[in-house]
């Protein structure tokens, strides 16, 4: 058994490590609520430039920006990849990563080929450890996504598209459901056909002003930016509560160790005093 000493040290190294837990909890609940409120502000303008860019797909016009075409066969994809920069929020990062590596299994099974964008440090890293093309990314977002820091690794996957580089773009991020639960995804970005916004029987047709080609142009990038933007807000709000259920539970862990190591600590002290009692009481019977 440790003596008394090692055991109040282990104490008190379980007890200092529980500060700065309950401490990370407390931050990651404070950015989670302003996190989730920037998020929730964004959604309404996300699902309405979607649900226009759905209706666009459809529309009856001559004019046929390249995001609105679908390619068949499809020889190569792009990849968003949205991570948290920092570490210690749970299962989080696993989870998109785990799914991306399944999409990259698959791709190579049938022998396409990929090229990603990584938006956050893990991300970044892992994509180089694991050997794949990486032709933009940015890290250090911070606390509060800013969309001109977004645009220009995005625009690298949005040129490739438009060259005939890539034939679909996919992004992957980590979608807020509530405080407890988030979900891994990975969407179709490009093209705006098929499943990427639904069938419709409905044929849409619209007066474009002051042309045809200015206005789905311009259209077609705000919605690329919305929904990258919506991504990131909803993977940092994923971020601050996977982190604060994890420093929460790591919070408790402490508390849980601490109790059996002092629980620990009172039998090996007990075990001392019986012991000396024991020698004190066989010396005066010996006398």
């Amino acid at each position: 058994m440790a003596s008394g000493k090692e055991i109040r040290n282990k104490i008190k190294s379980v007890e200092n490590t529980r500060k700065i837990t309950k401490a990370m909890e407390m931050v990651a609940a404070s950015k989670m609520r302003k996190a989730q409120d920037r998020m929730r502000a964004a959604r309404p303008y996300g699902e309405k430039i979607r649900r226009v860019a759905g209706n666009l797909s459809h529309a009856l016009t001559e004019y046929k920006h390249p995001f609105l075409i679908k390619r068949e066969p499809i020889q190569s994809v792009g990849l968003i990849l949205i991570t948290s920069d920092k570490g210690l929020c749970g299962g989080l990062n696993s989870n998109i990563l785990r799914l991306v590596v399944g999409k990259m299994k698959e791709l190579d099974a049938s022998g396409r080929k990929y090229q990603a964008t990584c938006i956050g440090n893990k991300g970044f890293g892992f994509m180089q450890r694991a050997g794949g093309k990486v032709v933009s990314h940015v890290i250090g977002l911070g606390d509060t996504p800013h969309l001109e820091k977004l645009i220009g690794p995005v625009k690298v996957q949005l040129d490739s598209y438009m060259k005939g580089e890539i034939d679909a773009l996919y992004i992957g991020y980590t979608r807020f459901i509530n405080t407890m639960k988030q979900e891994a995804v990975i969407e179709q970005l490009l093209p705006l056909a098929g499943d990427a916004v639904g069938s419709t029987k409905t044929k849409w047709d619209y007066v474009y002003e002051p042309d045809a080609k200015a206005v789905i142009d311009d259209l077609l990038i705000r919605y690329v930016e919305a929904m990258i933007y919506q991504a990131v807000a909803e993977n940092m709000a994923s971020e601050q509560s996977a982190r604060m259920v994890a420093m929460k539970s790591a919070s408790d862990n402490a508390k849980t160790v601490i109790g059996d190591l002092k629980l620990v600590y009172n039998k090996a002290r007990q075990a001392a005093i019986t012991k000396e009692l024991s020698e004190i009481v066989s010396g005066a019977a010996a006398v």
